[in-house]
């Protein structure tokens, strides 16, 4: 497929990537925007920048991301006066169509900030820009075919500054044929870093395919993190086979709230979720053979892990949460299922107990401030 083909029809799996992105442009602005309002600083401000923005619209007629971001700006009238939108492209024929789709956004003028649309390769001149200014709180998006422009450097360059949260397309199949291919050796080792690239390839040589892939965004994760930026949180989408992963949306953050909010969000996108727990990924086939993906059971393992890392510990649910989920499938509902689990079986004892605690639609519930006590390891 090439690029502009791309384009034709909103496949499902773009359809669900778009998704996740306007949800989490969402909240993210309704977390940001009252932090920047009580600031000294003027004016108030926040962007959305997508360097590889494509046209405005598919050719069947499906919005595509800028067009429904600018329409979640125009219905809201804080967005409507602090959003600052950037979309680049370096194709001049898909800045024309995102042109005229963002002019026909009925109330598109209602915005205080017009739309800047750029044509431009995405490359070190972007990437000096971004390091050479304190950016207002923005929510980077970026989304290239392949590779090319991707970077470290150019991710680090807007995720430095507060307030700021990356969200990324990570090609799967074209960076793991990519590792392997000399000819584009400088976009692959710009992505991961020469020296981790290097390790990679090594590493990469006697595994599995699936060993692969789960090496490959391990890595990525890390390096990521190894800039500072602290959470990291990758979606998998599989093709429509459901036999191999064709690529991943990884979510960046220095923030704990960002990362919550994305997780709660990707979970929900989840085409599977065993025993209430979340996949993190969309999967066709997972609708159409479902018997094959009841073979593993998370919350189980959810509910060892707990008893095994606060052995001998009192604290609240709240608590248990926060020090635990990072890094984790599991979102805050998993966590209250595994515990409520935990005191029918007489594992650990909660105050106050399930007796005296409420129910809601006829089930027993278990409060943030809910005090756990762990047993001791025998």
């Amino acid at each position: 497929m090439t690029r502009n083909s791309f384009f034709e029809v909103q496949k499902e799996q773009s359809l669900i990537k778009a998704r996740i992105v306007e949800k989490y442009f969402w909240a993210w602005a309704k977390v940001i925007i009252p932090t920047v309002k009580q600031s000294s600083k003027k004016p108030k401000k926040i962007a959305y920048i997508d360097l590889f923005a494509g046209t405005g619209r598919y050719e069947d007629g499906s919005k595509s991301t800028p067009v429904k971001v600018l329409e979640t700006a125009i219905s809201d009238p804080d967005l409507r006066d602090m959003l600052v939108s950037i979309f680049n492209d370096v194709d001049a024929t898909h800045v024309k169509s995102l042109e005229e789709a963002i002019n026909e956004i009925p109330g598109i003028q209602r915005l205080k900030y017009p739309p800047k649309i750029w044509n431009h390769e995405v490359g070190d001149n972007i990437v000096k820009t971004f390091q050479e200014h304190r950016l207002v709180p923005t929510l980077f998006f970026v989304d290239p075919w392949g590779y090319k422009g991707l970077s470290l450097q150019l991710i680090n360059s807007v995720v430095k500054d507060w307030g700021c949260d990356c969200i990324f397309f990570f090609n799967y199949n074209r960076i793991n044929m990519g590792l392997s291919n000399d000819a584009v050796q400088e976009h692959i080792n710009a992505l991961f870093g020469e020296v981790r690239a290097d390790q990679l390839r090594q590493q990469l040589e006697p595994l599995s395919p699936r060993e692969r892939e789960l090496t490959i965004v391990e890595v990525i994760c890390e390096v990521l993190k190894d800039m500072g930026t602290q959470y990291v949180l990758p979606f998998r989408f599989k093709h429509e086979s459901g036999n191999r992963t064709t690529h991943h949306l990884i979510f960046v953050s220095k923030h704990i709230k960002g990362y919550e909010i994305m997780k709660d969000i990707m979970a929900k996108e989840s085409s599977e979720q065993t025993q209430g727990v979340p996949s993190f990924e969309y999967n066709p086939a997972t609708l159409r053979q479902p018997l094959l993906f009841e073979l593993t059971r998370p919350l189980d393992a959810l509910e060892a892990m707990l008893l095994d890392t606060f052995s001998g510990k009192t604290m609240t649910m709240q608590e248990i949460y926060e020090q635990h989920h990072v890094g984790k499938p599991y979102i805050k509902k998993n966590y209250k299922t595994a515990l409520i689990n935990l005191e029918a079986q007489g594992k650990i004892t909660a105050d106050p107990p399930a007796n005296k605690r409420r129910k809601y639609q006829g089930k027993i519930t278990f409060a943030d401030g809910v005090k756990v006590e762990f047993p001791p390891k025998q």
